[in-house]
C-alpha cells in the first residue's frame, strides 16, 4: 500500500462532560498517546481531527507511564493539539487511515458528526484503514459505504463490551451501548474478558475492546498498511 500517504490522522471528542451535568470527560489519553507512539517509529506522520476543533479534553494521563509522558512531552504533538482541526478543513486523501480514539466523550459527539463519518468512508474506500479502540467504534456506527452499506454490516469488531460498561457503572449514562448499536448495524461482535486485549481485524476494519488493546490496533494497522 505504499501508494497511500505515509500520514495517520486520530479522531478526538470535543465532548468535555458525561451528558449535561455528569464528571468532566474527554479523549482517552493513553489511546492516543500509545497508537502514535507505533505509528512514529513506523515513520507515519500523525495528525488530529475533532469534532469541534480548537483544543479538545483530554482524561486519562496515568504518569507512571512513559509512553503517555512522551507524548505529553512531544512539543509538535501538543503543537498540534493546542487547534486541531474539524472535519471539514480535514482531506481524506492526505491520509492512509484514520483512528477513532475512544474516551466516553465519544459516545455523545462521535455518532451524528456527518463529517467524520465521510472521512473513514472516503478512507476506507480509496484503500485505507479504519481504525477503532474502546468508545472509539461510536464513530463507526452511521459510517455508510458508497452502496448505503453500513460499513461494519458483515464484519467482526470489538468495542467496550456490554459487560465491560457495566462494571464501570456507566450503562444508564451513556445514551446507548455501544456492542447493541453495532450488532444492529450489521456487526458480529467478538470480545475477551473485561478489560483485556482484543484486536479484531475484518478486511481494512481494525477495531479495539477497551485502553488495554490500544497499541495492538495500531500494530495490527502498520501491518495492513505495510502489507
Amino acid at each position: 500500500m505504499s501508494n497511500l500517504p505515509q500520514r495517520v490522522l486520530l479522531a478526538l471528542t470535543s465532548q468535555d462532560r458525561l451528558g449535561d451535568d455528569g464528571g468532566p470527560t474527554g479523549y482517552y489519553l493513553p489511546e492516543a498517546a500509545h497508537p502514535w507512539k507505533v505509528f512514529t517509529d513506523a515513520g507515519y506522520e500523525v495528525d488530529f481531527v475533532s469534532v469541534a476543533g480548537g483544543k479538545p479534553p483530554m482524561i486519562g494521563h496515568d504518569q507512571a507511564d512513559e509512553v503517555q509522558n512522551d507524548f505529553l512531552a512531544d512539543a509538535t504533538m501538543q503543537q498540534k493539539l493546542q487547534s486541531t482541526p474539524t472535519a471539514a478543513d480535514v482531506k481524506a486523501g492526505d491520509f492512509a487511515a484514520v483512528l477513532y480514539v475512544g474516551g466516553h466523550g465519544t459516545m455523545w459527539d462521535f455518532p451524528d458528526e456527518t463529517g467524520l463519518s465521510d472521512l473513514a468512508r472516503e478512507i476506507y474506500e480509496t484503500g485505507g484503514v479504519v481504525a477503532a479502540v474502546c468508545h472509539g467504534p461510536a464513530g463507526l456506527v452511521n459510517v455508510t459505504l458508497s452502496n448505503g452499506e453500513y460499513l461494519v454490516d458483515g464484519k467482526e469488531f470489538a468495542g467496550f463490551t456490554n459487560d465491560e460498561e457495566d462494571a464501570v457503572g456507566m450503562t444508564e449514562v451513556v445514551p446507548f451501548l455501544l456492542q447493541d448499536k453495532l450488532e444492529e448495524r450489521g456487526g458480529r461482535h467478538i470480545k475477551e474478558p473485561n478489560f483485556q486485549p482484543c484486536v479484531v481485524v475484518s478486511e481494512r476494519l481494525v477495531t479495539g475492546q477497551n485502553p488495554a488493546s490500544a497499541k495492538g490496533v495500531a500494530d495490527a494497522m502498520v501491518g495492513i498498511l505495510e502489507g
